[in-house]
């Protein structure tokens, strides 16, 4: 794939302003598209979209292909017949500059609950045709995610290796009465579904015509807890209890003296490679229908995962173990062609993770941020004038401060470091903009800046904090007023200074 020079904005939708606690996929998506085109961009980055659950974080999803019902537009529900006024008339005191996603899970549910009922009762019948086609187009992940979430309904949320053995391990008769006995609750949850994926489809199509493209991302590895590791045990290293044998993480880095244990489950190559990689060809498959580009988040684990003994409690005990990722990419590109992959190539990289990544002519990345420190910093890969053309730089990502907090926050080496590098001493107020000139004007084909730091917003607006859990993760939000059509200039005039 061949970026041409460009740049974007990275923003999650739940970041999204609107009246009801998370952003959406209505009206303020569409302002924000409006934005972008404004400010002169080509690219809206956005974070995995499926189904969160504990802990809120998109890359731990119940579904490597299901949409996320928090983002559904509720207000398109009521143009729809499906809402009514009156179920507006009590709400939940919300956040306008914070998602709450206990709050979310309680008081949106409801609604969509009560749309499904009102589609069931026989409103909104005009859906109808296009409802059917989709559980037929679906059919193949869809019909295993709503029975999957039906039956954790009925499990009291608890994990799928929790239930009884016969549901669990999917003995074909106990899964056959299950979906006789959770008819219409998997049938809810397929109504959801194509809600999402219509009101998706609809804002893709708009951004498409003010000629914005989406960049997705698929996380590496799916979730402990998901409709994918249940329904396709054999393709990971399960036990027969439903145990994970072993799980995924990174070692000590930047962002942890212990590592991080992630606690995903890992692939079982061997069996792939044996059914010819079809699960990976049908996630790209399902990818592609929603996004532009995609970016993978921690492509290194393609060629080596660090692998960790379960259980343990730190990740520090792990070992790097072979991947396949050239015969995945292989049959994945035979299958479906040119791959428009951007890959995640960040933290401990070896010279396996760049044969693989340049064998596909995948775009890698550079943070600005981590360009600076050390004592001999010069050699960084990350400063400005040793990035490659055949890369995307971001100042940061949803995993580093916001630059304002990372100015404020550095060590006095790394202020230095970058004093002299620029010959320049920039205060906490223009540091952000300076670090975006600079992304900007490198050789790097795509430069992507979060909103936060065009907003010159400090750690209060960061994103997420790898390793931890706390209730600030993933749950910022900017106000419509933020958008000010005199930054949108300003971005403009930026982008066509450097020929973006």
């Amino acid at each position: 794939m061949t970026i041409p020079r460009s740049s974007g904005v990275l923003l999650h939708p739940t970041s999204l302003p609107g009246p009801f606690g998370i952003g959406g996929l209505g009206q303020y998506a569409r302002a924000f598209v409006d934005w972008l085109a404004l400010a002169g961009q080509k690219y809206w980055q956005v974070m995995p979209l499926g189904p969160t659950g504990y802990g809120d974080s998109p890359y731990q999803a119940f579904s490597a292909f299901a949409g996320n019902p928090y983002l559904i537009d509720l207000n398109a529900l009521r143009e729809h017949g499906l809402l009514e006024d009156k179920d507006f008339n009590v709400l939940p005191e919300f956040n306008p500059g914070k998602v709450d996603f206990g709050q979310q899970y309680v008081w949106r549910n409801q609604m969509l609950e009560r749309a499904y009922a009102r589609y069931a009762f026989g409103d909104a019948q005009h859906l109808k045709p296009d409802f059917e086609a989709f559980k037929a187009e679906e059919a193949d992940w869809l019909d295993d995610y709503a029975l999957f979430m039906a039956l954790k309904n009925a499990h009291g949320g608890l994990p799928w290796n929790a239930w009884e053995p016969g549901t669990r391990d999917r003995d074909p008769q106990v899964i056959a009465s299950a979906r006789t006995r959770l008819k219409e609750e998997i049938e809810r949850v397929k109504f959801i579904q194509f809600l999402f994926f219509r009101q998706w489809t609809v804002l893709r199509r708009y951004a498409a015509e003010k000629d914005i493209e989406i960049i997705g991302d698929i996380p590496i590895f799916v979730a402990m807890d998901s409709s994918d590791a249940w329904a396709n045990r054999d393709q990971f290293y399960f036990d027969d209890q439903g145990q994970p044998t072993v799980v995924a993480g990174v070692p000590p880095d930047y962002f942890s003296e212990t590592g991080q244990l992630w606690g995903n489950p890992l692939y079982n190559w061997d069996v792939m490679d044996r059914d010819g990689y079809q699960w990976w060809i049908k996630r790209f498959q399902g990818s592609l229908k929603l996004f532009d580009v995609i970016r993978i988040d921690h492509f290194r684990g393609f060629a080596a995962s660090w692998e960790i003994p379960f259980p343990a409690e730190t990740a520090i005990h792990g070992q790097w173990v072979p991947a396949r990722g050239h015969e995945m990419f292989e049959a994945v590109r035979n299958a479906l062609g040119t791959l428009p992959i951007i890959a995640e190539d960040l933290g401990v990289i070896t010279p396996d993770v760049e044969t693989l990544r340049d064998d596909f002519d995948f775009p890698g990345m550079a943070v600005l941020q981590f360009a600076f420190g050390g004592g001999d910093f010069s050699v960084n890969d990350f400063l400005p004038h040793n990035l490659r053309e055949n890369q995307v730089v971001y100042t940061g990502t949803h995993d580093n401060d916001t630059t304002r907090g990372w100015w404020r926050n550095a060590d006095e080496l790394e202020r230095h470091n970058f004093r002299v590098y620029t010959s320049s001493d920039p205060t906490e107020d223009t540091f952000a903009a300076q670090l975006t000139r600079m992304a900007f004007e490198s050789r790097a084909r795509l430069a992507v800046v979060p909103l936060q730091d065009l907003l010159n917003l400090g750690t209060e607006a960061r994103m997420n904090l790898p390793g931890t859990t706390g209730q600030h993760n993933w749950t910022w939000r900017y106000a419509a007023a933020d958008l000010r059509p005199d930054l949108a200039r300003s971005l403009r005039d930026l982008t066509e200074a450097t020929g973006r």
